[in-house]
């Protein structure tokens, strides 16, 4: 649909797009009927006749999909047609087709070999996010930048301890998303009811060698009812499109025209507003946002999926289904948007600046109450910040110009706070300093992190 689309990737809809499924359900029969041969459980000359006419273009795939309403899945029009086309070229073999095999099992299994396709793509482009995150705080240390505390100025931080707060997260959703896929990517073959009975004294041998053929490993017993491991590949998914989501949003509030202190590459047309020509809509992070607004809807629904009745469900698998390729397809969108975004931000680090001068040195008075507490006690310390704080609010001047007033008149003691440490204390690039410190070696770990995923291929 037109604004589903908005919400998800072209990449990721040709994964899911019902040629593709069908695809992949077409080589997993292709897949049973050779290990079948191999088996023994079939002539060889059946395997061949099924396998080669396992191929989606051969048949019409929107009406098979079309069919799958009064069939109650996408499997048995798919299994039927496949059979009947191989009856047209050699009827003996026809019998053969998705022997031993239930329709859940053809689904699940085509669904993890599209499942793994789809993460290989949100890795290579959430590992480029991630590059490219930590190429921009390599190349910005020092820069002050004001922190903030429920969407109020707070202290001092820097631009790449802000850079590392959005990397992090997302570097360890790279990490579990790989984790997890291999715990979750596992076929599905179980038959009837999970026990393969139809296979008899054959079954682990078939389930070596389809396993074999598509390149999955083993799962301990049948899953059809046991969604958990599946659930936690796609609530990794969910966690990512959170992380993704923060960054999106951070990013959005730094590209306010009162704060312009972050934006997208510029480029003409790009972002425009079609009523007010002087606008910048920050249209890449409005994706990304917009994408990841409907992971945890998605989420919660495939947990509703979870209470599949005895060895089958009935209705449970095909709304897990319909949920599934939409939260693949979220996480990708956002990834590629925030992508764009960060190709080539426009980074102001003068108006970061500004925007801690700005506060006249309120920043500091924490540090400041810090400082005077041992010095001259709880009680007369709390008194005199406040009033300092009031002043600097009443436009008396700013929070260090008042601290040397307040030394030179004698209202301070001279003795409770240094020159060293007045200075100190209102010295952005300093403190900016301080807060790369706490993200030095971090930032080297996250790079050796990134290169160990990058030689890894995902899958």
């Amino acid at each position: 649909m037109l604004f589903e689309a908005f919400l998800s990737s072209t990449a990721m809809e040709s994964v899911f797009s019902p040629t593709a499924v069908v695809q992949s359900m077409m080589d997993v029969e292709a897949a049973l009927a050779r290990a079948a041969a191999r088996a023994g459980m079939i002539p060889p000359a059946a395997g061949q006749a099924i396998a080669s006419l396992c191929r989606a273009e051969l048949y019409d795939v929107p009406a098979l999909v079309a069919a799958s309403p009064r069939s109650g899945n996408l499997a048995l029009p798919v299994v039927q047609r496949l059979r009947e086309t191989v009856a047209l070229f050699d009827p003996s073999a026809a019998v053969f087709v998705h022997r031993g095999a239930s329709a859940q099992d053809l689904i699940d299994t085509a669904m993890v070999l599209r499942t793994r396709e789809a993460l290989r793509l949100i890795d290579d482009d959430l590992q480029q996010l991630c590059g490219r995150l930590l190429d921009l705080a390599d190349q910005h240390a020092a820069v002050p930048l004001l922190g903030r505390t429920m969407m109020q100025p707070a202290q001092v931080i820097s631009l790449r301890y802000k850079l590392m707060n959005w990397l992090m997260p997302l570097l360890r959703s790279a990490e579990r998303l790989r984790e997890q896929a291999r715990a979750s990517l596992l076929l599905q073959l179980g038959g009837a009811v999970g026990t393969l009975d139809a296979m008899g004294d054959r079954a682990e041998d078939m389930l070596a060698a389809v396993a074999a053929e598509l390149s999955l490993p083993l799962p301990d017993m049948c899953w059809h009812t046991q969604r958990d491991r599946w659930l936690r590949l796609g609530m990794e998914v969910g966690l990512l499109c959170g992380n993704l989501g923060k960054l999106a949003q951070d990013f959005a509030l730094m590209a306010q025209a009162e704060v312009d202190e972050l934006n997208e590459p510029p480029g003409e047309g790009y972002g425009a507003c079609l009523a007010m020509p002087h606008k910048k809509n920050p249209v890449a992070v409005l994706q990304a946002m917009a994408a990841v607004q409907r992971a945890p809807q998605r989420i919660a629904g495939l947990m509703g999926c979870m209470t599949p009745e005895h060895e089958r469900g009935l209705g449970q698998h095909q709304a897990e289904l319909a949920e599934w390729s939409g939260l693949m397809g979220s996480a990708h969108a956002a990834v590629q948007a925030l992508n764009r975004a960060l190709a080539e931000p426009v980074i102001r680090a003068d108006r970061m600046r500004a925007h801690v001068l700005e506060r006249q040195g309120l920043v500091a008075s924490e540090r400041l109450e810090h400082l005077l507490m041992p010095r001259l006690g709880r009680q007369r310390t709390a008194a005199l910040v406040r009033d300092l704080i009031q002043r600097v609010r009443q436009g008396q001047g700013t929070l260090q110009q008042l601290l040397h007033a307040a030394i030179e008149v004698g209202d301070l003691p001279a003795s409770a706070l240094s020159a060293q440490e007045l200075a100190a204390m209102f010295d952005l690039d300093a403190i900016a300093a301080q807060a790369d410190g706490r993200v030095a070696q971090l930032l080297n770990e996250a790079r050796q992190r990134l290169d160990a995923l990058a030689a890894q291929p995902c899958g």
